[in-house]
Parts: C-alpha cells; structure tokens; sequence
C-alpha cells in the first residue's frame, strides 16, 4: 500500500455533493481546509538503534538485500491504518518505526530470526499487509534498545491443494487475491473477503481472528483453520491438520488471533469449498432497523445462511445512497418507498450461492421472510452497486483526512435480543463524547455477519476534526465507543482485533484470569517477552 493511506494511488475520489451536504448538516464540514500528507521524505522517525552486532547476524543469515533500514521501507512498516496511525504519518510525526525490517524466506528463517532476537533482546513486530486498524502492528518496544519488524512477504506459497479433503496449505504471506486466483483455476474458494481483501494476507487474516464479507455463509477464519506453523523463541508448534480431536482444549484457537504475540503463523491449512455453480443477489429496503433485523435473524436461526447479509441502519442507508449512486436516482428511489410507506428506509443486501436451484430456493424462501417484516424490495441494482464498491470505502477516509473530516470505524457482536439496545446506546455515547467537545459527530451502522444466536454491528463515525487536539479527540470517541459496548453486553471487537487500541477492555470482557493466562503461555514461549509487545494481554490499560 501507499505509505501514507490506503491501497494503491489512482482510486481516490471526492466526496459527493448529496454525502457532502448530509455531513455538513449533521456535523459540520471545514471550509478551505487542504492537508494532504507531507512529502515522504518529511516524516520524521526516531534514529535506528541496532546494534551491529545483530545486523552482522541477520546479514549472514538473509543476506544484505533482505536487512533493511532505509527511510522509505522504515515509514512503510512503521504503523497500519488505524485513524492514530494516519494521523501520525500524514503529519509526519510518528514517535515510533522499527530500526530494522527483515524478509525471511522459510519458516526456517523466521525460526533462526526469532532465536536471534531472543538472544539479543530485540523486540519484534510481525508484518503481513499492514492494514491493522487496531494499532496492531506499531513498532512499540516497551523495555527493548531495538525493534526489528519480520515482513512475511517472501513467504508467499500456496504449499498444496488436497481436492479429496478441500483443504489449502498457504504460507502466511500469501495476499488474498493471489490465493483466490490460484484457488478458482482449479474450482475452489477460500470465500474469505474482509474489506481489506487485496492488501491483506492469510497469516494476518489468522492471526486477528479476521471475518470476511462472506463469513456468514463461508465462516470466519479461525472456523476454516484445521493446521498451523508457528515460530515462537521457544520452538515451533506445528498443529496437524485434522478435522476434530477431543485432545484438550483446542491448541489451533491459543494462536489463532493472538496477533503475533506468542509468536509469528508462518504457515495454515484451511477449509476451502467448491466454487457455487450459481450466485443470486438481491436487496431491500425496510421501515426501520427493528423491522430488517428481525428479517435476518429469522433467515439465520430457520436455517437460509445468506453468504451475504449486510443490512444498514437509516443514518448508514441515507449517506450510501447519496455517496454511491446519482443525485436524480436517490431522488426518485425516495420518492418511491414513500409512496410504498417507507421514510426513513433501512437498505439489506443479500447474496445466495450454490447450484442454480439451491440459490432459486433460497432467494425465494428469503424474499418470504422480507415481505413478511415489511420489506420492499426493488430489484438487485443496491447489491451489485454495493458489489461494486465494496474494497473501495476505505479510500474515502483519505480524501476525508484530507478535508479535515474525522473518520473512523469500530464494530462489535451481541445477542440478537440486544441488538437494538446496543445499536442506540453505542450511537447515543458516541454523539455524546463528541457534542461535548463541540464537534457533533453523525454515525451509521450496519450488521454484516449473522449467528445463530446474534449478530455484529460495524460502526462508521464521521465528525469535522479538533484542530489541534485531533488525537484527544479520537481518544473520547474510542473510549466513549468501548465502554458503550461492554457496559452495553457486546464485544469490544467482532473481527478488527485487539492490537493496542483495544486492549485496555480485553480484560473488561473477559474477566482479568483470562489475560494472566494468556500471559503464562506467552512466559512459556516467549520468555523475554520480545513478540509485538504492548498489544492484547500486555496492551495499555487506558488510550
């Protein structure tokens, strides 16, 4: 990715006039403001701090090609894409970078890499794609001289394909797209796509216990990891790939989004599925949120699993339509539910896969449950336009940055019994923390991934930036958010991760045992406590 942003340069857009309006009228919009990122040069970072010693090692063990402590490859590995991050480096300012970036080549080579590192007490950070929005990858190093950050992009094989099982062994380097498109030319689908699909990797996708958009009919990661290679500074675990075993807890789910902090995933087996013969999408619109989470937790619960089921509140509903389509189609959509007696419509997006009569029957069982809550239903298009755009939102925060808007996102899970609850009271704390600051804020939510027994529910927060105190800012909407969720019987996160953004309510959810045992296993395997320090069981107690 760009350094400073997200993605690649050349699919940045402006903010739509009808979006633009709506936040203006809402939140308030800065006139005249234009901060784009400072030059890469600019960005000032800490002087590297390696003693040479260590260099001299990871030289004879990777060669001089893959050491590296230039400028450009420091900025690029020094932060992920969470707002804090962004901030930092669009401003140039960023307090932390590791003094050394290696690029194994083997699991072997991670191995040699970790056992020099405890020798030589260097922290380490592990590094896939670098689109952690959880302050997961930031080079902290609480008690270490160095920090040496481990990218896995040598590791970038797709191992074998067993066709009889429907199993993939992938190094943890491996981006999405490149695993998909070896994966569909022989039939099959991994079907993990998370927002960040083209700029993230398998090992991250383990290692933060990711879901992807099509998760609720294809499961999250840590539901499709049958084995795993894990280098740690003890040894290496390796847990053979099996589709069930009553030998204790189960070892796959300790590492499974421990986000490098026991160790690094070098190498994961997963489920794979054949490609479906059929894919049919539809969309509709409802009077309320009530109304269309009934609607999906009834197509849950009787059994329909839509492999997509995204359905967004009124505020989330109403920004979408005037950001994505054209002022006169918004119009004249309006204008129609409101004849149908919808005025404030909340829009559900659903997508069935299989053979053509499984998809026909599934659609059609789906559209009985819409109808039956009040769902009006006008055809496909809001699908395949919400298809069409669905890797490209993260772009816009840019452009926002750059208008001087704050821009971040958040996501939880409950029960479905508490869904509303937990949608008002996070959206009522929210609003709250930044009208205190006189900085009101306008905040959409949708639910993207079903349960039997619940859902998520994925926040978007808009508000014109606190010149000046941009992060203090951010700090009372973070904790304004957090504390909503867990005092509301949600999770402090659905699939962003922990990273350091999150951990000071790790223990809040779980009870403070659960981290103390998370950091006994981590003394085991990492006693000098060199892997990504400051995250999960031994982040911050407070932002």
């Amino acid at each position: 990715m760009r350094w400073w942003g997200w993605g690649e340069d050349g699919h940045d857009g402006p903010v739509k006039p009808g979006a633009r309006a709506m936040l203006t009228d809402v939140c308030g919009w800065p006139e005249g403001v234009d901060n784009p990122p400072v030059a890469l040069e600019d960005v000032h970072l800490p002087e590297a701090d390696l003693p040479d010693a260590a260099r001299a090692r990871f030289v004879e063990l990777l060669g001089e090609e893959y050491v590296r402590g230039d400028h450009t490859t420091r900025v690029s590995h020094a932060a992920g894409r969470s707002y804090p991050d962004l901030l930092r480096l669009r401003s140039g300012d960023v307090p932390y970078a590791p003094d050394v970036v290696l690029y194994p080549a083997t699991s072997e080579d991670v191995d040699q890499l970790l056992a020099i590192c405890h020798e030589e007490r260097i922290a380490v950070v592990p590094f896939g794609g670098g689109t952690s929005v959880v302050g997961g990858i930031d080079a902290l190093r609480p008690g270490f001289r160095s920090c040496a950050c481990i990218s896995l992009a040598r590791l970038d094989q797709i191992v074998s394909i067993d066709e009889e099982s429907l199993t993939a062994t992938v190094q943890a380097g491996v981006f999405g797209p490149d695993l998909e498109k070896r994966l569909q030319a022989k039939g099959f689908t991994l079907g993990h796509f998370p927002q960040s699909f083209e700029f993230s990797t398998v090992g991250g996708w383990v290692a933060t216990r990711s879901a992807g958009q099509q998760s609720t009919g294809y499961g999250r990661i840590d539901e499709n990891v049958f084995g795993l290679r894990c280098s740690t500074p003890a040894g290496v675990v390796e847990l053979r790939s099996t589709p069930a075993s009553a030998a204790g807890p189960n070892p796959r789910q300790v590492f499974v989004g421990s986000e490098g902090t026991l160790g690094i995933i070098t190498e994961a087996t997963l489920r794979i599925k054949r490609q479906p013969a059929s894919t049919l999408w539809d969309a509709w619109f409802f009077p309320d949120f009530a109304s269309g989470a009934a609607a999906l937790r009834l197509m849950e619960q009787t059994g329909l699993h839509p492999d997509i089921a995204r359905l967004s509140d009124v505020n989330e509903t109403a920004f979408g339509l005037a950001q994505l389509g054209s002022e006169t189609q918004r119009k004249g959509l309006m204008a129609y539910l409101k004849v149908r007696g919808i005025k404030t419509p909340c829009l559900m997006v659903l997508r069935y896969d299989g053979t053509a009569s499984e998809t026909k029957a599934r659609k059609s069982a789906g559209r009985w449950i819409a109808k039956k809550h009040k769902g009006i239903s006008i055809g496909s298009t809001p699908a395949t336009m919400w298809e069409k755009h669905r890797f490209s939102t993260p772009y816009l925060r840019d452009q926002l940055l750059t208008d001087g808007m704050l821009v971040d996102t958040m996501e939880t899970s409950t029960p479905w019994s508490n869904v509303e609850a937990l949608h008002d009271s996070i959206r009522f704390e929210i609003e709250q923390a930044l009208t205190d600051r006189g900085t009101p804020g306008f905040v959409l939510c949708h639910i993207s991934h079903l349960y039997t027994a619940g859902c998520s529910l994925y926040y978007t927060v808009f508000s014109e930036q606190q010149i000046g105190e941009e992060m203090e800012q951010w700090k009372a909407l973070k904790t304004a958010a957090g504390d909503a969720m867990i005092a509301g019987g949600g999770t402090i996160t659905h699939h962003h991760g922990c990273g350091a953004d999150h951990a000071p309510w790790l223990p809040k959810e779980t009870g403070e045992l659960w981290p103390r045992m998370l950091r006994a296993a981590k003394a085991e395997i990492d006693p000098a406590g060199i892997m990504n320090p400051g995250k999960v069981m031994n982040g911050p107690d407070a932002l």
